[in-house]
């Protein structure tokens, strides 16, 4: 499949406890509660969302994002029920050079269970084996040590920083890099 393809059908995964599916308008309240959640927020990048209209506006953006073919998020449930625990993507193509941005967000209930680990491991297979991307790149906060934890169970190697990168809160703040070769990964039966 190219990544064309994966534009013309939105590509749904499962795994054994998962499935992750294209976001819909009426997963608004459950993203609110990952989005609003301070904690949860703390190293994302943006303010929490203080309203169900801001995350009605963030569900809207990525649905733009996947029509002008620039982004894919997957919103990730249980397989035996429908609801919204979290999300992953893929963003910031660079398909002429076969690279690809990651991100992820977990509802904070679900923190510690393995289920980013689980939907990572399916998006990151997806990437490699049916994207035929070479390169999956993720940027966090340092102080993030869950999502540095995660990414290096994944297999990601840290690779940097860039000082001062971007502006939030009347700060400047660093971003730290990692990626991940197709050729370091090895999929689910690690």
């Amino acid at each position: 499949m190219t990544i064309e393809a994966a534009f013309t059908h939105f590509p749904a995964l499962t795994t054994h406890r998962l499935r992750l599916r294209q976001i819909r308008q009426d997963d608004a309240e459950a993203f609110f509660a990952i989005f609003s959640d301070e904690e949860a927020m703390r190293y994302y990048g943006q303010a929490p969302h203080r309203t169900l209209d801001k995350t009605r506006e963030w569900i809207t953006e990525i649905e733009t994002g996947y029509a002008e073919r620039r982004a894919i998020r997957w919103g990730v449930t249980f397989a035996d029920r429908d609801e919204i625990i979290g999300s992953c993507s893929f963003h910031n193509f660079a398909s002429h050079w076969r690279c690809v941005e990651t991100g992820y967000d977990l509802n904070r209930a679900y923190w510690g269970r393995g289920v980013m680990t689980e939907a990572m491991t399916a998006v990151l297979t997806y990437g490699f084996t049916t994207l035929e991307m070479h390169r999956i790149e993720a940027v966090i906060d340092i102080l993030n040590v869950r999502s540095k934890a995660l990414l290096e169970r994944l297999g990601f190697t840290y690779e940097g920083n860039l000082r001062q990168r971007y502006y939030m809160e009347g700060n400047f703040e660093d971003e730290y890099y990692f990626g991940l070769l197709k050729h370091e990964w090895h999929s689910p039966a690690r």
